[in-house]
């Protein structure tokens, strides 16, 4: 898209996704008491240099939530945007994280997951009960031919998503539209009873979860193969600035 530099007008589709994202996030400020960060508080409005680009970053904290990213970022000639919002919970409790992506590259394209905070190969419990509600959606979104799924390149973001992600590319329609939003309100939904109804961790075993939550954080952020799409928009420095906020490296 970039390279093609072809005029994409997709200023209502980008209005409607970043609604979506708004609407999600209402819910989590009905739910957590969140401070703004002021370490991303010059990417609160950001553009390049050369060129149309131009983004804005927002991260927030609090007592149960541990770092959340609400972002988006557009290159209107092309008609690109990536948006998103992501909720790491604190060590005190052990449900899995949760992870919003939509763009428009020019077709739809999106990413909702839970992202696990444990061993699903041995901790059968923490399987069923936290993968296996999503498991119908999941099958449901394989049988629907509006959808293709859609399978990075990179070993890593693979590695990192759950078997019951939804990660997949679309026609820009209202229907698909429709059908996003429903999916990532019934995550959203599904999720914050989780968070209500989880038990404790022990004090003894918050330290080892915050470090694995760190290090996960931190290598999805800067693993991302589509940074290089950022060093192309905003540059090398814009890029590593953007990259370190999203896992938090200079949180105050």
């Amino acid at each position: 898209m970039l390279e093609q530099q072809l005029f994409v007008d997709s200023t209502a589709r980008f209005e409607e996704l970043w609604n979506i994202t708004k609407e999600l996030r209402q819910k989590l400020d009905a739910r957590f008491e969140l401070r703004l960060n002021e370490s991303t508080k010059d990417l609160q409005n950001y553009s390049a240099q050369v060129g149309a680009a131009h983004g804005s970053l927002n991260t927030f904290s609090g007592a149960e939530v541990d770092w959340l990213v609400h972002s988006w970022l557009r290159e209107p000639i092309s008609g690109f945007c990536n948006m998103h919002l992501t909720v790491w919970l604190g060590s005190q409790i052990r449900v899995p994280h949760l992870a919003f992506a939509f763009a428009t590259v020019p077709n739809l394209f999106f990413y909702m997951d839970y992202i696990s905070r444990g061993d699903l190969l041995t901790d059968l419990d923490y399987l069923d009960r936290y993968y296996e509600p999503a498991n119908e959606r999941y099958l449901t979104f394989l049988k629907d031919d509006r959808f293709q799924q859609y399978h990075s390149k990179t070993l890593y973001i693979r590695q990192v998503q759950s078997q019951t992600s939804l990660c997949y590319t679309s026609q820009i329609t209202d229907e698909t539209i429709a059908t996003l939003r429903l999916t990532a309100h019934e995550m959203m939904d599904r999720w914050l009873g989780w968070v209500d109804e989880a038990e404790p961790v022990p004090e003894s075993e918050r330290a080892a979860l915050a470090q694995r939550d760190l290090i996960v954080r931190r290598a999805i952020a800067e693993r991302d193969p589509d940074n290089k799409i950022a060093v192309q928009l905003f540059g090398e420095y814009m890029t590593d600035q953007l990259v370190r906020s999203l896992w938090g490296d200079n949180r105050i």
